[in-house]
């Protein structure tokens, strides 16, 4: 239960991949000898990212709204013309947003939650099922330390990521004996793009700079827990101390506490 070995007939599915932590994961997954398939909406990034990792890989540009049901089917469609079994898979894609909830557009909070939640349950519910068939695939989703606690003005993105890695940790024990490891990626901030789509850099600015990760390294250690069958992967010694303390303090306490450093 592993990374599995890379061959000429399988793909593994990054998305998320135009920037951060996604670009980096396929990168890593080049590396090691997969051919890539790099899921977003920005062209033009996959593109460029799939130029750089062109040589003994395919790198496969898939150009896809994961928030629109339609455009998934369209996605897995092109999944299926390429002719290469899906053995790993990312969901990497996500973005958050940073207000109180009655202050933001609702419209925006749907997207997060059809973004961050409905795309990993639909492409995961793709995909999975044909690893424990075949005894052999793995799947990484993106949560995040802001799983590991309700958050005042990141409601809702917080709760989506408590979804993913609930959804995550479940389906883990689910494949465990089958071949298949599953495992969260709970990295804490991280230096990317993730501040400008969601309009984060107030928020960001109040985080501790030790709790702050480069992606190279995120991905990396994701990547290690994926060959080491890990159920959730938090990169940073801050993160796994604070995400800890999160976990085994009371939520009335906790957000009292949060509801004044905010």
């Amino acid at each position: 239960m592993s990374l599995p070995d890379p061959s000429s007939d399988t793909i593994a599915i990054v998305t998320g991949a135009s920037s951060g932590i996604g670009a980096e994961l396929a990168r890593g997954l080049a590396r090691r000898g997969h051919n890539v398939g790099l899921v977003a909406r920005r062209r033009d990034r996959l593109e460029e990212l799939a130029s750089d990792l062109g040589g003994d890989v395919r790198a496969e540009v898939l150009e896809a709204d994961l928030e629109d049901a339609g455009s998934r089917d369209v996605l897995a469609q092109q999944v299926e013309s390429l002719g290469l079994g899906v053995t790993v898979l990312c969901n990497n894609a996500g973005f958050g947003t940073y207000d109180d909830f009655c202050d933001l557009e609702r419209e925006r909070e749907l997207a997060e939650v059809r973004t961050n939640v409905e795309a990993v349950v639909d492409l995961t519910g793709r995909y999975l099922p044909g690893m424990v068939e075949r005894g052999s695939g793995a799947v990484l989703n993106t949560a995040s330390t802001a799983a590991f606690q309700p958050l005042p003005g990141n409601a809702t993105y917080a709760a989506t990521k408590a979804f993913v890695l609930s959804f995550s940790e479940a389906l883990h024990t689910e494949a465990r004996g089958r071949g298949v490891t599953v495992t969260a990626l709970c990295p804490g901030p991280v230096k990317t793009e993730f501040q400008d789509v969601g309009d984060a850099h107030d928020f960001a600015s109040k985080l501790p700079k030790p709790l702050w990760v480069e992606p190279e390294k995120v991905a990396e250690q994701a990547l290690h827990g994926l060959e080491k069958g890990k159920r959730v992967v938090t990169p940073g010694v801050g993160n796994r101390v604070s995400g800890a303390a999160s976990r085994a303090t009371r939520n009335a306490v906790l957000l009292r506490v949060l509801r004044a450093a905010g």
